[in-house]
């Protein structure tokens, strides 16, 4: 499981540490993806095979399903982290996902997100407000804190 926060730079050619605590659990290969919110989601590899399943099981013929599903995938990468434990994000993700020089890489369960700092440090800000709203909401999914 990926929990945690960790801060880091993207260099030039787009490279980025993965933090330790992620490596082992990412694997030797891995998948990264457009997001949602304007990040990026990284997926080790069995990780990714069950949601291309779930995926595929969406309707072609829902309007929503075939966007989302081109979204998703047009955007995936195959990664590998190389011996300094950088991966390179391509040029089309580090837009999508404004990567200019700090990055938030945040673990959330089954993958983790790479996030501008500035956007996660928003995002964190505008989520703190509605935290305990949002943590009742989920109380429709049997889920309780």
């Amino acid at each position: 499981m990926f929990m945690g926060e960790y801060l880091h730079n993207i260099d030039q050619k787009g490279r980025v540490i993965v933090p330790s605590k992620f490596r082992e659990e990412l694997g030797e290969k891995f998948v990264v993806t457009r997001g949602l919110d304007q990040c990026l989601f990284c997926y080790p590899l069995h990780e990714w095979k069950i949601l291309e399943e779930k995926l595929k099981k969406l309707p072609l013929t829902k309007k929503d399903a075939r966007a989302f599903t081109r979204f998703f995938f047009s955007g995936a990468v195959e990664c590998e982290i190389d011996k300094q434990g950088r991966i390179n994000i391509p040029l089309t993700l580090r837009k999508y996902a404004g990567l200019e020089k700090e990055c938030a890489i945040i673990g959330v369960s089954n993958r983790i997100e790479i996030w501008a700092n500035d956007k996660w440090e928003e995002y964190v800000d505008t989520s703190e407000e509605s935290f305990a709203e949002i943590a009742e909401n989920l109380m429709d999914f049997d889920i309780n804190f």
